[in-house]
């Protein structure tokens, strides 16, 4: 297309946004090859992100498809969610399930692969579990019925569950992408809600197209073989960046620290994606026993406290209403203060985060009731930062790697700290994989 001589970029045709904040798309239907309407609703989810409602839609031979989109980047890191369902009412929890999230009702070791992405509750996911078993039975049951006698057991315990008759029943939801999430709440305690963030390996963010085929960035296992480390002094160590698989530089440096053990704190830079993250590594020996830590705040000199949280090590405060689960932060080195202000931000992103200059976005669903307790969380958190009350905070490690400074001299107790071994948990040693650790005579298997 020409004007007066001078050559034209073609005219693109952008969808409008109607008045309900929806766009509507003509499109190819892929089941009669005739045009249909596809409709995209963007979304933002209480307690998560944004997301886009796909909606496709035939007249001429009825076809129908709906699907949900992450409409963010793709995380840093992957996560998993481990939900328990106590009660009827948490098979109302919203789930989103991006196309990469797998979702495992783990009481019965059944698990949905990856598939389009749905916005939806804890109770349409069973029912869509239950209701994809029963519709090749009949079939099943005359060419197959070894196959129709083994999901029959099954189709038996997801209606039991169904119908309430099963609780406790533990479900995971792992994503490689980040983009999957079970709403939580105020009321979660002890193990009920657990959100754990790991690092993809090369083949997931292959996966994911982050990476191609045969790129694996080749670091060197044996840099500081021959590097004596000195306490203080920080190393550079080439890794490969987990966020957009380039490389990157992680650095490493030794701390000692006083009436406790060595530490290993790594900070991880990427030039190319500005991804950053740092974590705690500690070293010796496997404890006989856990350690649980107490430390009452009693004034804002205690907030400056140096405070070490390993990855094993579960945060615990009656007062406070705060429970964070082991591996929910990761390892942490830094000050009480520190501490509560990452818990802090980390769920007022989930909660709150959501909202633009102009408010919320059409369709969110946060109730009053919920916002009213979030809010009441928050603004006692805020207050415990401040030191404008006692309280007190329990690190609660079963492998004994925490660490909370003292505010006395030498090796006088301090007051304010209660330090109690205990006896580990037959699901600690399981989780941490000391039931089946050989620590004697491990040569003779090998």
């Amino acid at each position: 297309m020409t004007t007066n001589g001078t050559a034209q970029e073609p005219e693109i045709l952008r969808p409008e946004m109607n008045e309900n904040g929806l766009y509507e798309i003509e499109s190819l239907c892929m089941n009669c090859r005739d045009d249909g309407m596809t409709r995209i609703l963007p979304i933002k989810i209480p307690y998560f992100k944004e997301v886009l409602l796909e909606s496709f839609s035939c007249d001429h031979c009825g076809f129908k498809n709906n699907t949900v989109k992450s409409a963010g980047e793709i995380q840093p890191k992957g996560s998993k969610y481990t939900f328990k369902l106590q009660s009827p009412e948490d098979f109302q929890r919203q789930v989103i399930r991006s196309d990469n999230g797998v979702f495992t009702i783990t009481d019965i070791n059944l698990e949905m692969p990856p598939a389009p992405g749905q916005y939806t509750t804890l109770e349409s996911m069973f029912s869509k579990v239950l209701t994809d078993l029963q519709f090749d039975q009949p079939t099943r049951k005359e060419q197959t019925p070894e196959i129709y006698q083994a999901l029959e057991g099954v189709i038996t315990k997801l209606t039991s569950m169904l119908k309430g008759e099963s609780f406790p029943i533990t479900v995971t939801l792992d994503d490689i992408s980040g983009n999957s999430f079970i709403a939580p709440s105020t009321d979660d305690k002890g193990d009920k809600y657990v959100r754990s963030d790991y690092v993809r390996s090369h083949a997931q963010n292959v996966q994911l197209g982050l990476a191609m085929e045969g790129e694996e960035q080749t670091v060197e296992r044996d840099v500081m073989a021959d590097v004596d480390i000195v306490d203080g002094e920080v190393y550079e160590l080439p890794a490969e960046c987990p966020a957009c698989t380039k490389p990157c530089t992680v650095n490493m440096k030794r701390v000692n620290i006083p009436h406790f053990k060595e530490v290993i704190i790594m900070a991880t830079v990427c030039e190319h994606c500005g991804y950053r993250t740092s974590d705690i590594k500690t070293g010796g020996a496997v404890p006989e026993k856990g350690k649980k830590i107490t430390l009452s705040i009693e004034n804002v000199v205690d907030m400056s406290r140096d405070i070490l949280k390993s990855e094993t090590c579960e945060l615990l405060s009656a007062d406070l209403g705060l429970e964070v689960q082991p591996g929910t932060l990761g390892g942490r080195f830094t000050t009480v203060e520190g501490l509560l202000t990452q818990v802090r931000d980390q769920l007022h992103g989930q909660i709150f985060d959501i909202e633009d200059g102009e408010g919320l976005a059409p369709g969110d669903s946060i109730s009053d009731a919920t916002r009213t307790r979030w809010n009441s969380f928050f603004d006692k958190l805020d207050r415990a930062l401040r030191a404008e009350f006692q309280y007190s905070i329990t690190l609660v490690d079963p492998l004994a790697n925490s660490f909370v400074q003292k505010n006395t001299d030498g090796d006088e107790p301090d007051p304010q700290i209660t330090i109690e071994e205990y006896e580990r948990t037959e699901e600690e040693m399981e989780e941490l994989g000391l039931k089946d650790m050989k620590t004697e005579n491990y040569h003779e298997d090998a």
